[in-house]
């Protein structure tokens, strides 16, 4: 067994320049009252292995991601302290309506009101949080802190998203048609299965690939045994029916941001209701628990782990918006919408390229997806094969089924029904033409119901409206289907990108933002922190006369190297016991970054103390023999709930 830590570690997370202005930044987050979690990967220092870090203000964990003798992935506790914040694992919990009403009276919160039926942290679960913690940081563009807020404390809007805990994280995730075990299975996958799972039911062969170790078949010593280039997720073999007729056809309808439970009660307590899903969930492998999304649980970070079968830190699209630290610039794939299949790291195979390599001349169409990579129609990536005033004259055709409410009461969601409306008009365009000439793979982005639950709540009448809508979009392209003699041969998957959680709007809340109010120095992109350090080495000169500071970048540039700070502030004190603080010295740094004074002889190395203030960044402070200074963030948090725990397998 080997710890397997960042794969491309390149200033993620905290290494020893970063302890003070990390532990001031989850000191101040958690100081106020909405951040549930607050999670890092932390450098090793002397007497502390590095980790994976969970901080709450009930407790925290330190975790490390072992390889196991088999080749698999592990989890390894090494601390806990108070309440471990991840004791609660559960993949089921809260995936009925009941549920959620049952966790809400239990944290004192209303179960009657749908726009104020939070669950509090204490009531929520972390389904496999400790690989979806993990990976993130694997990727070079992953954060130094990210933040999964109190389900309740994000934005101003009725309904959001994001946060790592189950109710916001969680997918509806149905497999219907050829090659699956219809009924409902008492599990829940993770979103990156979906994309294994429906290569294997359409017999994909399998190939040398990477698995969710990063390493190859060959590197493992094994034959192919993966569908993908990278494969972080699993075949979840007990959907999938091996003696039957495999499908020949992939059709993934998304919708946006549906909570599970709101459409779970509905197809439950409304027999007439959603006729058109209903068609697919009484012939569908229902999953439970559904699908348990990337973290952050946000559109454009998950839909790419959707269409890859790999988590974020891998495809590297890490957040909608995302620091680039060797440019030192802020790149937003979510806020530029078209164009952005670009960002994805070229080492993931998106399921586009899958079927290309297996069916090299067969059509294939991204409808509206955030994520599109080499889908050959794609309009927000410019590929379109649509025949245009054909559509134009379709999107006329189907614009009165948009319900008039969205333009009087929110022209947002009125937007977001209209790019529905054009995107079935692209898809009765492109199947229309014929069995031939109809795409093989389609993944059908339809946006409304994301749009209404954050404009109305994820149980609110909007929100049913809106999936009303959805529904007859939905029946339009399964009459067509039939039609085509294609419904048959076609495999379906109806999930979502995340799940969505009733908000309280009076907040307005941003948690994020408290590490700017508190005067760190950062890149803030809700829900992810990078903090502005510099790199710092002191040392005292061997006959003990003098001693250097040198500063510099801490972040590596394009070319991987750490430029030299000049004019940074340096103060170095004498700090003796019984003694007032005695200056030694205090200056700037010259063009190399580098201070030199000179060193008492009667004060002893770790007498002498550092600070440096980088303009632009987070100030930092020192003892001469290189150690730290800063809060002890145990203590300040937990005071003497010091008591840890042995290893735990996870």
């Amino acid at each position: 067994m080997i710890v397997h830590g960042p794969e491309r570690l390149a200033g993620q997370g905290l290494d020893r320049h970063q302890e003070e202005s990390g532990d001031r930044a989850i000191l101040t987050l958690l100081a106020g009252d909405q951040v549930d979690l607050v999670l890092t990967w932390r450098d090793e220092a002397p007497g502390r292995p590095a980790a994976y870090e969970v901080w709450s203000q009930r407790g925290m964990c330190r975790f490390q991601r072992m390889i196991d003798d088999d080749g698999t992935l592990t989890f390894r506790t090494i601390e806990v302290v108070g309440t471990d914040p991840l004791a609660n694992l559960d993949p089921l919990a809260l995936s009925t309506l009941a549920d959620e009403r049952a966790a809400a009276a239990a944290g004192g919160f209303d179960p009657d009101d749908p726009d104020r039926r939070f669950v509090a942290p204490e009531q929520q679960s972390y389904p496999f949080a400790h690989e979806r913690i993990a990976q993130l940081f694997d990727s070079p563009n992953a954060p130094d802190l990210a933040v999964s807020p109190k389900d309740w404390c994000s934005g101003s809007q009725p309904g959001t998203h994001g946060g790592l805990h189950v109710r916001q994280a969680r997918a509806p995730l149905w497999f219907s048609g050829r090659g699956v075990v219809p009924g409902r299975h008492q599990l829940a996958a993770r979103s990156v299965d979906i994309a294994p799972t429906v290569l294997a039911a359409l017999r994909f062969p399998l190939i040398d690939g990477a698995d969710a170790t990063g390493r190859t078949s060959t590197e493992r010593g094994v034959g192919p045994d993966v569908l993908l280039a990278r494969q972080d997720g699993r075949v979840v073999d007990e959907v999938l029916d091996p003696t039957a007729d495999a499908p020949t056809r992939l059709y993934v309808f998304l919708l946006d941001g549906l909570h599970q439970t709101e459409l779970e009660h509905r197809l439950a307590s409304e027999p007439d209701a959603l006729p058109n899903l209903r068609r697919l969930h009484d012939r569908a492998a229902v999953l439970a628990g559904g699908s348990i999304v990337n973290f952050p649980s946000i559109t454009w970070p998950s839909h790419t782990a959707i269409g890859t079968g790999t988590w974020c830190g891998h495809h590297d699209v890490v957040n909608p918006s995302y620091y680039v630290r060797e440019r030192r610039e802020t790149v937003s794939p979510q806020g530029l919408q078209i164009g952005t299949e670009r960002f994805a790291n070229p080492a993931v195979e998106s399921l586009y390229e899958a079927f290309h390599r297996v069916h090299p001349g067969d059509l294939t169409a991204a409808i509206h997806a955030p994520f599109g990579r080499s889908a050959r129609h794609a309009v927000l990536e410019g590929r379109n094969l649509c025949d245009r005033a054909a559509v134009k004259a379709l999107t006329a055709e189907f614009a009165p089924a948009m319900h008039p409410r969205w333009a009087d009461e929110h022209p947002s969601v009125a937007g977001e029904s209209l790019l529905d409306t054009r995107g079935l008009a692209q898809v009765v365009e492109l199947v229309g033409r014929g069995r031939e000439a109809a795409p093989r793979f389609v993944y059908h982005e339809l946006a409304l119901t994301d749009g209404a639950g954050h404009e109305y709540g994820p149980h609110s009448d909007g929100l049913r409206d809106a999936l009303d809508e959805t529904d007859r979009r939905i029946g339009v392209v399964l009459d067509l289907l039939v039609e085509q003699g294609l419904f048959d041969e076609t495999l379906f998957v109806v999930t979502a990108d995340h799940g969505m959680a009733p908000q309280d709007v009076t907040l307005a809340a941003n948690p994020t933002a408290q590490v700017l109010d508190a005067g760190l120095a950062a890149v803030v992109a809700e829900p992810m922190i990078w903090l502005l350090d510099v790199a710092i080495d002191v040392e005292r000169k061997p006959d003990g006369r003098t001693g250097r500071v040198a500063v510099s970048e801490l972040d590596a540039d394009e070319h991987g190297e750490r430029p030299a700070v000049a004019d940074a502030e340096v103060v170095v004190e004498a700090h003796l016991p019984g003694r007032e603080p005695r200056l030694i010295a205090r200056g700037r740094t010259d063009e190399r970054g580098l201070f030199g004074f000179p060193t008492p002889s009667d004060v002893p190395t770790a007498g002498l103390v550092v600070a440096v203030r980088a303009r632009g960044r987070n100030p930092r402070h020192l003892r001469l023999d290189g150690s730290a200074l800063g809060v002890d963030l145990v203590a300040a948090l937990y005071g003497d709930r010091r008591a840890t725990r042995g290893l735990i397998e996870t």
